[in-house]
């Protein structure tokens, strides 16, 4: 009898460690590991933040004091510290969610640059992240937010556009109402491998162009704009795109700020946006 109570309270118990035991072979979202080989240690915004190298680029990952549970990040593709308490992510990581960044440099969302975003997205994501992020692409960062949901269309859930490029002829080209800039265009062309001016005319991956995909994967944009805005005109960007969105019944909220330029970025109080962002995520 003692033999047979033994084998009964082993088999529960290996049975109990099964149940519990990932089935898959990879981390739960609810084990999120957010430590790093010779990282440092720092706060941002109130919440600790794990700061490293990631292929030879400056990168951080923000720890949210009480998580989700479902691995849920915010990615700011650049100027992640431009008007930050505006543009949601300190309001996102009181709800939860983790936020990243990886400095990719002033390469205005170009395929090399996409490429590192997606290889340190696979990294994250086998640290236990979710496999879909929301992307915060703030003035140009709206290139390479649209630019990477375009390219691995997959990995993305929403798109934050905050007065975001969305056509690169409008900036830093200044083919358009906007003012350009000169020195940002030559880098820009160099970066995308075009020629000269007609080339960069003629090219049809900007974001204004490449919607079909984001919509047939329900991948949600939100946007804000100011509608003074001299530097990224909203007729040459954001309403272009809404308008082509909602044609391709994709799901598109814009928020305009009547008497606002470029700057200040974002909202008064941002939850709004977060709103939106927490409405149109994947389902735990």
């Amino acid at each position: 009898m003692k033999t047979l109570s033994y084998l009964c309270s082993w088999f529960y118990c290996a049975l109990g460690v099964l149940v519990l035991m990932p089935q898959t072979g990879q981390l739960q979202a609810s084990d999120v590991q957010v430590n790093f080989a010779n990282e440092k240690i720092d706060t941002w915004h109130g919440f600790k933040r794990y700061l490293f190298e990631f292929e030879g680029h400056g990168a951080w990952v923000v720890e949210p004091k009480s998580p989700r549970g479902d691995g849920a990040f915010s990615w700011c593709m650049m100027f992640p510290d431009a008007f930050t308490q505006r543009c949601a992510a300190p309001t996102l990581l009181e709800r939860g969610f983790y936020h990243v960044y990886l400095d990719v440099g002033n390469t205005f969302g170009a395929p090399e640059a996409v490429k590192s975003l997606e290889r340190f997205h696979q990294m994250l994501q086998k640290r236990g992240f979710s496999q879909k992020a929301v992307l915060i692409g703030i003035s140009r960062g709206g290139l390479y937010a649209h630019r990477y949901a375009t390219t691995y269309v997959d990995r993305v859930a929403v798109i934050y556009g905050d007065a975001p490029v969305l056509d690169f002829k409008s900036w830093p080209g200044g083919f358009g109402e906007g003012k350009g800039s000169a020195g940002d265009w030559e880098v820009c062309k160099k970066l995308y491998g075009l020629a000269d001016d007609a080339a960069a005319k003629n090219y049809t991956g900007n974001p204004i162009d490449t919607l079909d995909s984001l919509a047939k994967n329900n991948v949600a944009l939100v946007y804000v704009v100011g509608d003074k805005d001299d530097v990224v005109p909203y007729a040459e960007n954001t309403k272009i795109v809404e308008e082509r969105y909602r044609k391709l019944n994709g799901v598109v909220e814009v928020f305009h700020k009547p008497d606002v330029g470029h700057h200040p970025h974002g909202l008064d109080d941002p939850t709004p946006v977060v709103k939106f962002i927490e409405t149109h995520l994947p389902q735990k």
